[in-house]
């Protein structure tokens, strides 16, 4: 059996709270007004500093995503259904890619 995606999120943050890093970086989730999700990493003193990567899908008003990395922040807006989806790429394609010290 393979862990959820929410459990692989919470892995990775908590792989990451030594102490410090978490009192000033971490993990955002909130809804937007359009409606839809925005996801926000922190990925300062992380595998993942300083990496370009985008990647958008615009099917109109009900499929619609936006991911990248800039400023050392993962930022994911998406349609209400991909929430899920945007956690998944950032473990799946981002993690196993640019890993160094994850």
């Amino acid at each position: 059996m393979t862990d959820s995606t929410i459990k692989r999120i919470q892995d990775w943050y908590k792989s990451h709270c030594n102490g410090d890093w978490e009192h000033s970086y971490g993990v955002s989730i909130c809804t937007l007004d359009n409606p839809g999700w925005k996801l926000r990493i922190n990925l300062t003193n992380t595998g993942l500093e300083n990496i370009d990567y985008e990647q958008k899908k615009d099917n109109g008003d009900d499929d619609w995503c936006f991911i990248r990395i800039k400023d050392n922040f993962f930022e994911g807006y998406s349609d209400p259904d991909k929430l899920e989806l945007m956690i998944k790429i950032f473990l799946d394609e981002l993690l196993p890619k640019f890993k160094t010290n994850n």
